[in-house]
């Protein structure tokens, strides 16, 4: 092999002028030549070359160039099946950054199939799977003809033969339907064996009874978010387990059963049938490129609910109600993940799944609960019934065991307390779902439980006692305590001795269950903290914090935020706090002042929360807006382009509204922002506040694409319903009743059952703006 022949005009290309992940592409050239040394030094180069010319399915500039010297390694037999791969999956990438223009790398992959085609033909198999693949990720029609040839041929090794149905599909759908209904008709197939007669049959073929009449067109993939009423008389008889001679077979027929619902062809009990009788079906499909494709019980019920027809979603959770009566074990895992999944994304499915996942668990062949813990936490309190189980699995110890203690929290929420206080420490899990996190997870509420109180004690007494074991004291115990308030103050001499050694975490608490009788105590212990001058800032800051919530006291908060406002740590804490001083506060508006960052001294993040709390404290303290709306005009400026900007911007937003009309000046920064549906609702809520109100109409437009997005969309249909229902049309009366009473969530991202709480109620606030508007 003549490698410079081959890369002949490598170094004349200005590899400078282009990029990929990691910036200018000069390195490129020693990747493409290294594809050619030492196997050790090959890989390195392809693992290189995946990263920065496909990074995480991304393609760059350099992606482009690259194409042509990669097909002719390839057709040289420079690791040409590895090769091809990274071209296919070049040609099927969707995520385009700094290209020439859409859809450029697919064009350049397509124009390399007169190097890739005659790859058909190669003596080793795993070059022609990879050929066909790169091929029909192009959808190039020029490929059709010897995919096509090489279908009919009938000859093919099975795992190519999937990869040439699925290349046919991506190109022409209608040669696509008709292959892939000759593959699931009965009798013999062509896919069965390279003795089989090979010619399609009619899509019609498939199956006689219908589930469903699909839509006209392909239905979305698979893959939107990331993770069966019991058998009855219209439940299909239990299909029979795969057999040996079906086995040769297996990947494409399940090839055969997705390409039907990508193309959205009515779904059949037969597809039905042929998907469950090959369940497990992930590890048939383990070889195929496309990862999409890698649990097909997944991917069938995503593409069936999807389709959002009532037709379908039973279609779906007759599959999955199907899979779930399979012995094999694997096979029910598949049909568990995929319940979960159907959870996750439809509104119905918990409560029309349930009976199926309830009865599964009091099957006496399920002897392992554990794998059915995250679509229990799916289905929410429908799993109520369940908590025996759950009560069962959390007494024991380890990992599972707090998994379920957790799913046992969300549906029963009064049987776990005692539960968690048999193990503090062996409860990692649950206590970070008691925590929550700010912003984006609220905390489950755990009830009082007195055995619960008595665990936390006896944790705080190791903090106080200086145990190494106990040296810290978890974020969620003490949100517990703030959450019980008063009813736990039979623990305040365990928080008022662990104050010393941590008082920033200790102080809110120690004020929170304060009883009446105690507080001259108590108020005692957090002064002396706070104008303790051996303690740390934010001790002393939580302790004055603490007291002023106790008593009213302000001065030694005073005292506290005169040294710390203009220390170089940028907390919003510090002129929130400030601003809730009112006239006491007024001595502190010269270090606010000093406080604030200049603008364009490349602040960070926390220095735009700080400068932003600081403009409303000094608005708060001196009743005048000038001052306080620079500040906010630089940080809507600063925050407007940033990416990683949106909660100061949304902040900014919000502080504008609270000013009210003296942040008038600020109305073209907001109305800017109209068309962001991340920024839209806080910035219709400003403009109002400061006079400029947008048209109403326009308005609930705005409003409802936020929400439809799950962007901001608590605030979104408050300032819905505050429009009233003049302001909806008949148009945005039905996007609201879709929001309301539709099937598939709003909410989209996150933890499957966060996302199912966010998503519910979303639903919920939805129904009360619709009701309202009727």
């Amino acid at each position: 092999m003549d490698l410079e022949r081959l890369l002949v005009d490598l170094d004349g290309v200005r590899w400078a002028d282009v990029d990929h992940a990691y910036g200018e592409a000069d390195d490129l050239p020693g990747m493409l030549r290294a594809l050619a040394g030492d196997e050790e030094r090959a890989r390195e180069a392809l693992d290189e070359l995946w990263s920065s010319i496909l990074h995480q399915g991304t393609v760059y500039s350099a992606t482009v160039t690259a194409v042509p010297f990669l097909a002719r390694l390839a057709a040289a037999g420079v690791r040409s099946d590895d090769l091809l791969v990274l071209l296919g999956g070049i040609a099927d990438s969707r995520d385009e950054y700094g290209l020439p223009a859409p859809g450029a790398c697919r064009s350049a992959v397509a124009d390399q199939l007169p190097l890739i085609l005659p790859l058909f033909a190669s003596e080793d198999p795993e070059v022609r799977r990879a050929a066909v693949w790169a091929a029909g990720r192009t959808g190039a029609t020029a490929a059709l003809p010897a995919l096509r040839r090489h279908w009919d041929g009938g000859r093919e090794e099975p795992a190519v033969r999937a990869e040439l149905l699925a290349a046919l599909a991506r190109i022409d759908p209608s040669v696509g339907a008709e292959a892939a209904a000759g593959v699931l008709a009965p009798g013999p197939d062509a896919s069965e064996g390279p003795d089989a007669p090979a010619g399609p049959a009619a899509a019609s073929r498939a199956d006689a009874s219908v589930e469903h009449t699909g839509p006209a067109g392909p239905t979305a993939s698979a893959g939107r978010i990331e993770p069966a009423e019991p058998a009855g008389p219209t439940a299909s008889a239990e299909p029979a387990g795969p057999t040996d001679s079906a086995e040769p077979a297996a990947v494409v027929r399940i090839v055969a059963v997705l390409t039907c619902l990508d193309l959205g062809l009515p779904w059949t009990s037969a597809h039905r049938d042929a998907l469950v009788s090959l369940l497990p079906a992930g590890p048939r499909v383990a070889d195929l490129f496309d990862p999409s494709r890698a649990e097909p019980l997944h991917y069938a019920v995503d593409a069936l609910l999807l389709r959002d027809t009532g037709q379908d979603r039973e279609a779906a959770h007759r599959l999955i109600e199907a899979a779930l009566r399979l012995p094999d074990p694997e096979a029910r895992r598949e049909a568990l993940w995929a319940a979960e999944h159907a959870c996750v994304i439809s509104r119905g499915a918990p409560l029309r799944l349930a009976p199926a996942l309830l009865a599964l668990l009091a099957d006496p062949t399920f002897t392992d609960p554990a794998p059915m813990l995250p679509v229990l936490a799916a289905l929410g309190r429908h799993a109520a019934p369940a908590a025996p189980v759950l009560t069962a699995l959390a007494e024991s110890a380890g990992e599972r065991a707090d998994r379920a203690l957790e799913v046992l929290l969300r549906i029963a929420p009064e049987q776990a307390g005692p539960l968690l206080a048999r193990d503090l420490d062996g409860r990692p899990r649950t206590l970070r779902a008691v925590t929550g996190l700010p912003g984006r997870r609220p905390p489950l509420p755990v009830p009082y439980a007195p055995e619960l109180l008595n665990a936390i004690r006896i944790r705080l007494s190791g903090i106080a006692g200086q145990d190494d074991s106990l040296a810290d004291c978890p974020a969620a115990l003490l949100e517990l305590l703030l959450s019980w308030g008063p009813r736990a103050s039979a623990a305040l001499p365990e928080l008022a001795a662990a104050f010393e050694r941590r008082p920033a975490r200790i102080a809110p608490a120690l004020a929170a269950v304060c009883p009446p009788e105690s507080r001259e105590r108590t108020a005692g212990l957090l002064r002396r903290a706070a104008e303790s001058a051996e303690g740390d800032t934010a001790g002393r800051f939580a302790a004055a914090r603490a007291l002023r919530t106790l008593t009213g006291e302000s001065d030694p908060l005073v005292g506290v935020l005169q040294e710390a406002l203009t220390s170089e740590d940028a907390d919003p804490e510090l002129p929130r706090a400030a601003g809730e001083l009112g006239c006491d506060g007024e001595v502190l508006i010269p270090r606010l002042r000093e406080a604030l960052t200049p603008q364009g001294a490349g602040r960070t993040v926390a220095d735009l929360r700080a400068d932003l709390e600081t403009a409303l404290a000094l608005w708060r303290l001196t009743g005048e807006a000038a001052e306080p709306v620079k500040v906010l005009e630089g940080v809507i400026a600063e925050a407007a382009d940033g990416e990683w900007t949106r909660l100061p911007l949304t902040e900014a937003v919000r502080a504008a509204a609270l000013i009210g009309p003296a942040a008038a000046a600020l109305a073209p920064a907001l109305e800017a922002l109209l068309d962001r549906p991340d920024q839209a609702p806080c910035a219709l809520l400003a403009l109002s506040a400061v006079g400029r109100a947008a048209d109403r109409t326009r308005a609930a437009e705005l409003l409802l694409t936020s929400a439809e997005h799950a962007l901001e969309w608590s605030t979104a249909l408050d300032a819905l319903a505050a429009l009233g229902p003049e302001a909806l049309t008949h148009e945005t009366t039905a996007r609201l009743t879709a929001l309301a009473d539709g099937d598939l969530r709003v909410v989209a991202s996150g933890p499957g059952p966060d996302l199912i709480d966010a998503d519910e109620r979303l639903r919920a606030r939805a129904r009360e703006v619709l009701t309202a508007a009727r």
